[in-house]
């Protein structure tokens, strides 16, 4: 286990941001280290992002410092999605098996969680949010054949895409986290375009997906004040409630999103067109 911590922004003092300040804030980078558990705590509605790589042995989840609880799951809730090869995730005793893009729901008050691999030559690759949560819920696996699947765009703007809720409220109960994943498809590379902020919510993206020697550029910061960091396969970036969170890749690619705050309406967005942002 290790993990980092990152502090919230103000918008004000974001404009006065240069690249590598953005990074440093925003950007993680290095979730997937070989036989860890990765994560970063922030201070964006206490949500916490991470990754498991577990190759040669079972990872287990301990609980951080930040927390101030005896295990990590006191007061929180655990969303996982597998973008590695087939794995295992056992939760109080109970195993759940994780196929590629495949996604479990963990609620509060589960004391053990694990993670392994099928097999070490190929490793599951666990992307991990987790959100405080005030109730507990159970503990549930989602396939993409359960999620609620949605295309949205077309291949004339370049955002033809298709948008899997796995761990959302019409799928799962949570109290706050909810998480999915949209593919874009061939020939297209913009992603949440329009693009939107919601005050209600925090949100996080995932890239993966990303082929070999290409990147994708991903947009933030108020509407009137844009911003962008470059990102390649399998790094993630916070978004704060009030940035845009949009990116065009110079490539078709994949994303997960998770997100956290006062609602569960999937819906519930600020729409900003593309000629209002500055």
């Amino acid at each position: 286990m290790k993990y980092t911590e990152r502090y919230a922004a103000h918008p004000a003092d974001f404009k006065n941001y240069d690249t590598t300040r953005i990074r440093e804030e925003f950007l993680m980078p290095d979730l997937f280290q070989q036989d860890e558990i990765s994560l970063v705590y922030s201070l964006y509605d206490r949500y916490i992002v991470g990754g498991a790589l577990p190759v040669h042995k079972t990872l287990v989840l301990e609980t951080i410092d930040p927390l101030k609880a005896p295990y990590f799951l006191e007061r929180r809730e655990l969303g996982i999605i597998n973008v590695g090869a087939k794995g295992t995730v056992v939760a109080d005793g109970v195993s759940y098996e994780l196929g590629y893009k495949e996604a479990l729901y963990i609620g509060k008050e589960t004391k053990e969680v694990s993670f392994s691999s099928a097999n070490a030559q190929e490793p599951a690759k666990f992307y991990i949010n987790s959100a405080p949560a005030h109730h507990k819920f159970p503990t549930k696996k989602v396939t993409l054949n359960e999620a609620e699947i949605v295309e949205m765009g077309s291949l004339e703007t370049c955002n033809a895409r298709r948008i899997c809720k796995l761990l959302v409220s019409s799928v799962v109960e949570t109290c706050q986290l909810q998480m999915g994943l949209t593919e874009l498809k061939t020939g297209s590379v913009w992603n949440t375009m329009p693009a939107h902020t919601h005050n209600r919510r925090m949100e996080a993206y995932f890239y993966f997906e990303v082929p070999q020697n290409q990147a994708v550029c991903h947009y933030m910061g108020q509407p009137d004040e844009t911003r962008h960091i470059w990102l390649t396969n399998e790094q993630a970036v916070f978004s704060p409630s009030w940035s845009i969170h949009s990116g065009a890749g110079t490539s078709n690619y994949s994303f997960i999103w998770g997100m956290a705050g006062e609602n569960l309406d999937y819906g519930d967005m600020d729409i900003v067109q593309p000629f209002q942002l500055k």
